[in-house]
């Protein structure tokens, strides 16, 4: 099987990105990925945009990647999410996206990592509300 395979499940797809790079890009990508999981038990693991893992929980929340010299988190919604740990190391321009880029021996904070899933977690959640306010509030209804 390789990481497109249109029979697999995403979590099965995810297993074979990670076998396909056994060098630190896999093993990144596999502690950044029990981080992602261990944060909240509602989180599901997709395969999109071709062949890239995606973890979402009420939306997406990050797709993943590979790179020659980075395993990239891009955090859909990164721009509006609290950043104590200043984990946030790419897309800083961006007025939505952020993400979490490693390179050859950086470490996964896993906690900081799991702050950060959370509050894009809660960050979903409050969507639908925030809309119906506002959709509320564009009405004149009280």
């Amino acid at each position: 099987m390789n990481a497109a395979d249109s029979t697999a499940t995403a979590s099965e797809n995810i297993d074979a990105l990670i076998a396909q790079h056994p060098d630190w890009r896999g093993e990144t990508l596999a502690q950044c990925r029990r981080a992602i999981l261990d944060a909240d038990p509602g989180v599901v693991e997709e395969w999109k945009y071709m062949g890239a893992p995606v973890w979402s929980l009420d939306g997406m929340l990050i797709a993943g990647g590979v790179f020659s010299r980075k395993v990239k988190l891009g955090f859909l919604w990164g721009a509006s999410l609290p950043d104590p740990q200043h984990l946030f190391n790419g897309e800083l321009g961006g007025k939505q996206r952020r993400s979490v880029e490693f390179a050859e021996g950086d470490a996964v904070p896993v906690e900081g990592l799991q702050e950060l899933v959370r509050a894009a977690i809660r960050h979903n959640a409050e969507k639908p509300a925030k809309r119906a306010a506002a959709k509320k509030a564009a009405s004149g209804n009280p």
